[in-house]
């Protein structure tokens, strides 16, 4: 993987994750969709993990297809229902209603 991280994918994919408006969530695959690297949602949230060291993005908005919150990023919930972000249970997102649309 190494070869394939390089600093303008990582900002390639940041910017992505800076479009994504209060309120709404995208997902993984989503985002590497948009890049145009569809199979790579992992590469995605391995960024997202890191993203702190390249400034300060909404990665909060950024969860599982299923609508799964990241499981080690306990502020991710209460920075969400600040944004209004609805969920179905605790742990999920209803993507129906909250799924970005671009």
């Amino acid at each position: 993987m190494a070869g394939i991280l390089t600093e303008d994918l990582i900002y390639e994919i940041l910017s992505v994750v800076e479009e994504i408006p209060a309120g709404k969530v995208a997902s993984y695959g989503q985002i590497a969709k948009l890049i145009g690297r569809e199979k790579n949602a992992r590469l995605v949230g391995k960024v997202l993990g890191m993203a702190e060291y390249y400034g300060d993005y909404p990665c909060h908005r950024v969860v599982d297809h299923a609508g799964r919150l990241a499981p080690h990023f306990r502020e991710q919930r209460e920075l969400l229902l600040e944004e209004e972000v609805e969920f179905k249970d605790a742990a999920h997102v209803d993507m129906k209603k909250c799924r970005w649309d671009c």
